[in-house]
């Protein structure tokens, strides 16, 4: 008879989980125990050997879970087998990373008596140490110096720990361990050292062959080792040269006893990718484009290795898919539809079929339908938000998710709103470059994460290039605070359509949405629409690393999408446009032009008064000839873990006898939005909708713009 285990933990506050299990591996141990999650999006199965991986935190996923204790947030464990006298064992479930929980204290000849200590910061921030002294492992894999040394015990325990993962194994049959038969060891790691004339130091990678007579514990020679450095390496350096920066350095290859490279028992490469304490190279190392490329390029090199090793052709996973649609085909019925994307680098990364995620209400993403063509039809109920993202599938993997698109059929509805995310942009902070001094300057624009960063820990503040590291704590050109260590930063979520659908949806609205890339290409119709809702964010154009070597990205109005609102506008239209970045990308930039400017000024009145137009993150309605525009609304005017940041937000100002100032920061009064009535309407702030800090907020405000646009008198 079947029987479960189940554990219901109680959430202190709703949000996106880590799980992890805990068993133990005993003699008859099955390999086929079957844990079943449930969250919001539905329920996750996994099948998990037990008889390997016993008596340490085995990660299963992430996943979005409920306030306190429900059905949707529990973690059942079957004792079914598929096959007769296997033992299943039960232990512990874990639920999010959590905060350190290791008591330390300063190893000293001091006669003070130092007390032990947590170290009060999310687990995520600390060393391997005392993660492995958590997750179980033995005290001679994470202090091999008894204790006495912190930072030695650090860095030797990640290869320690390697082998005894894979101790029992295969691969590591003498040494006792968790039977994990590894096929190799990655060590990644960032380098110091500096240039004065914004060269790159580059990319180095280390291995090492004669420790253990040359062989590994399976007998292959450890010159694997070095076949697998060079692979990476020279698939990191081919592609950020190709992609980022033709001058990428290719620091050599060393054949050298670092403890993580020497220890291990399995083919291992201890990586440099760049230097942490070179202007240059943080200028790229700072951007979550160039960490996708470089991450990538790390997988393809393993890819490739692990295809030589057991003679086998490869495949590389798919890029995101672009060019997304979702409009209605009938009272509740929805058509999604995207492209795929080419990968330049790699001609075996072509999606065959593809998954759509469907989120309804408040949820979360469900497990995913696997499609064959590049559309997807489904029914939604009225009333009710719904979202998808898709991702790109083929036999070599799964690609990282699309925007998310959501539409929803209001009850009653007066009509239905087009909404386009224009927000794509991810980038680096702001840079300067002079001949003393230069560094980031983040107060001017903290650049985009891709959707969180758990690396920032505070502004630059040493920017004088003389400056030389003497300690950790005066580290000189580059040293910065240290006030956001422990915080997760907001970033670009691709998940706006739905924020700004929730306010339609309350003003008795349907809604639909698009990529930008949809309407730039033709393949959805502005025109179709008598509201359109375009979404600009932080969108900006933005360089990379130390620019002028590949085009600038992320341009608030393109050529093609500027004719698609000109021809709208000529139509007619109602649009609705906020950005930070509206006005600066267009006038204060050295790319700036013409047609760009007349294009604002002309099309959808508005022009450039000022970047950095305000700090405090508040704007309030003044008196214009449009009397539907009310109220006081706050932004997210710092860092915080809930939205990107809008820092520097712009004050624009009326460009047409028919517009008017309809909002003005309340620092300082200068203007923050304009609207215009005439043979269609607009209506553009200089602050993202989306940042609004609460639904209250956007709810009045999106209501204010909608009544607007349906009211033909001017009062």
């Amino acid at each position: 008879e079947e029987s479960f285990a189940e554990w219901i933990p109680d959430i202190p506050q709703a949000g996106r989980y880590a799980v992890y299990i805990s068993y133990k591996t005993v003699d008859r141990s099955t390999d086929d125990a079957i844990y079943t999650v449930h969250h919001k999006g539905g329920v996750s199965r996994f099948r998990i050997n037990q008889q390997m991986g016993g008596e340490t935190w085995i990660y299963l996923g992430y996943f979005a879970f409920g306030t306190g204790r429900n059905a949707d947030a529990r973690i059942v464990l079957s004792n079914k087998s598929a096959k007769a006298g296997r033992v299943v064992t039960a232990d512990a479930v874990k639920i999010g990373g959590g905060y350190g929980n290791i008591a330390r204290r300063i190893a000293t000849d001091s006669i003070i008596d130092y007390p032990y200590e947590f170290s009060g910061y999310p687990r995520f921030t600390e060393a391997a140490r005392y993660w492995l002294q958590w997750t179980g492992m033995p005290d001679s894999i994470y202090s091999d110096s008894h204790g006495n040394n912190d930072y030695t015990d650090d860095y030797k325990s990640r290869g320690l720990w390697v082998n005894y993962l894979a101790g029992g194994s295969a691969v590591n049959p003498e040494e006792k361990g968790l039977n994990i038969p590894l096929d190799i060891a990655f060590a990644f790691h960032s380098d110091a050292g500096t240039t004065l004339n914004d060269s790159i130091i580059g990319t180095l990678g280390i291995f090492q062959t004669s420790s253990y007579d040359g062989v590994f514990a399976n007998g292959a020679s450890r010159y694997l080792s070095r076949d697998l450095t060079d692979l990476i390496q020279t698939q990191i350096v081919n592609d950020i040269r190709a992609l980022h920066e033709p001058e990428w350095s290719r620091r050599g290859m060393w054949n050298q006893s670092y403890f993580e490279a020497r220890v291990p028992r399995v083919p291992t490469m201890l990586l440099e990718l760049l230097s942490h304490q070179n202007f240059a190279d943080m200028r790229y190392g700072l951007d979550p484009r160039f960490r996708f490329t470089a991450s990538r390029a790390i997988y393809k090199g393993m890819l490739r290795f692990l295809a030589s090793q057991y003679n086998r052709e490869y495949v590389v996973q798919p890029l995101p898919v672009n060019e997304m649609g979702l409009r209605f085909i009938g009272e509740n019925e929805i058509e999604l539809t995207w492209q795929p994307a080419d990968d330049p680098l790699e001609p075996t990364a072509k999606a065959d079929r593809y998954i759509v995620y469907k989120r309804v209400g408040e949820g979360d993403f469900d497990n995913g339908t696997v499609v064959n063509t590049r559309s997807f039809r489904t029914v939604q109920s009225t009333g009710t938000i719904y979202s998808y993202k898709v991702t790109a599938l083929n036999d070599g993997g799964e690609s990282f998710p699309s925007e998310i698109l959501s539409a929803a059929r209001a009850f009653d509805e007066k009509g239905t709103v087009l909404v386009v995310n224009g927000f794509d942009r991810i980038s680096a902070p702001a840079d300067f470059v002079a001949d003393s001094i230069a560094g980031f300057y983040d107060a001017l624009d903290h650049g985009v994460p891709y959707k969180e960063d758990i690396s920032y820990i505070g502004s630059m503040k040493e920017f004088r290039r003389s400056v030389p590291w003497m300690d950790d704590d005066a580290s000189g050109f580059g040293d910065s605070r240290s006030n956001y260590e422990t915080m997760v930063i907001a970033g670009n979520t691709f998940d706006y359509p739905a924020i700004h659908g929730e306010a339609i949806l309350k003003a008795g609205y349907s809604f639909v949405s698009c990529s930008d890339e949809a309407v730039e290409h033709k393949s959805i119709n502005m025109n179709d629409y008598k509201w359109v809702d375009l979404i600009l964010g932080k969108e900006r154009q933005t360089k990379t690393g130390r620019g002028g070597v590949i085009p600038l990205e992320f341009k608030t109005f393109t050529k093609e999408m500027q004719e698609a609102v000109t021809d709208y506008c000529h139509s007619g239209g109602n649009v609705f446009v906020s950005g930070a970045f509206i006005a600066s990308d267009l006038w204060d930039t050295p790319l700036t032009n013409k047609e760009d400017r007349d294009f604002a000024a002309n099309v959808l009145k508005y022009k450039w008064r000022t970047g950095q137009a305000a700090i405090t993150g508040k704007v309030k309605s003044v008196p214009s000839p449009y009397s539907s525009f009310t109220g006081r609304y706050t932004y997210y005017n710092e860092l915080n873990p809930e939205s990107y940041v809008v820092e520097s937000p712009d004050a624009i100002e009326p460009a047409a006898s028919d517009a008017y100032t309809i909002f003005r920061y309340m620092e300082n009064n200068l203007s923050a939005g304009v609207a215009y009535k005439g043979d269609y309407k607009t209506c553009v702030l200089g602050f993202p909708f989306e940042s609004l800090r609460t639904a209250e907020e956007r709810e009045v405000l999106m209501k204010n713009i909608l009544d607007f646009f349906d009211d033909n008198l001017i009062r």
